[in-house]
């Protein structure tokens, strides 16, 4: 009897104990933040064979409705950021201070879209509004099919780089094989389709060299007109040495495509 009471207090004690780990876990499970970058399991998986298409259009809806969703994600992202900003911005206007987790995610806004912290807290605002924003996904998905040869290129294959993103870190990326003699860039690779994307848009929301684009679309938003492709690639000029040519040859795309890139 004694045994059978021994055991049952043990059982007992090792039920309490799994209960309390059990509830401690779920306690410091951290929930997701505003800022967390999106990333889905979805975008580790081996890029498909693109090359393996025979039929022109299949090929076109098969690329571009692999990357859509993915986009769509980014973007729905990037206004989760405006309208949090909107949100700080409104406060700051009534004057009202911001949480410790208001000051900490501002911080991290500054330092990811380059925005100079010394400015009023007003005039940071505005300049992440000015920078964080959509890029239509007609653009984007004309843009990624342009640079890796409709998704056939070694980058976009092995490193998930379908924008021809540089870097310049040695061994960051992949070593292109028509480099100049002299240069030390690499093509970038990434872990996944979620991260080149993100890291894209970025891009082309905080580099000096993409400022015309931002401003396209700024105006646009003033005067509550549609935020198209074709407007913004006037802003492009700089991503290629091709310049307005390359403009061109997007725009073009976009409306030779709009087939395909309308869901």
């Amino acid at each position: 009897m004694h045994k059978r009471e021994t055991l049952k207090i043990v059982l007992m004690t090792i039920a309490v104990l799994a209960v309390i780990v059990i509830n401690a876990l779920i306690l410091t499970k951290r929930e997701p933040d505003i800022l967390d970058i999106p990333e889905t399991p979805e975008a580790t998986k081996p890029v498909p064979d693109f090359s393996a298409y025979t039929d022109v259009k299949e090929k076109k809806s098969a690329f571009f409705d692999y990357l859509r969703p993915e986009v769509e994600k980014q973007n729905a992202y990037l206004l989760t950021l405006r309208h949090y900003i909107q949100t700080l911005y409104r406060k700051a206007l009534n004057e009202e201070p911001l949480t410790d987790d208001d000051i900490s995610r501002l911080e991290w806004l500054q330092t990811e879209y380059r925005v100079k912290a010394e400015q009023p807290l007003t005039s940071r605002l505005l300049a992440l509004l000015h920078k964080i924003d959509i890029l239509p996904a007609e653009l984007v998905l004309v843009q990624a099919a342009n640079e890796s040869a409709w998704g056939t290129s070694r980058f976009a294959r092995k490193g998930y780089n379908f924008f021809g993103i540089w870097c310049f870190v040695k061994g960051c990326g992949f070593v292109p094989g028509k480099r100049n003699a002299g240069a030390t860039h690499e093509v970038a690779k990434f872990p996944s389709l979620s991260r080149a994307t993100y890291t894209y848009m970025r891009n082309l929301n905080r580099h000096d060299a993409y400022t015309d684009l931002r401003e396209i679309r700024e105006r646009l938003r003033a005067n509550q007109i549609p935020i198209t492709g074709v407007a913004l690639a006037e802003g492009l000029m700089n991503y290629s040495e091709r310049g307005a040519a390359y403009v061109d040859e997007l725009q073009t795309m976009i409306r030779f495509n709009q087939e395909f890139l309308t869901e």
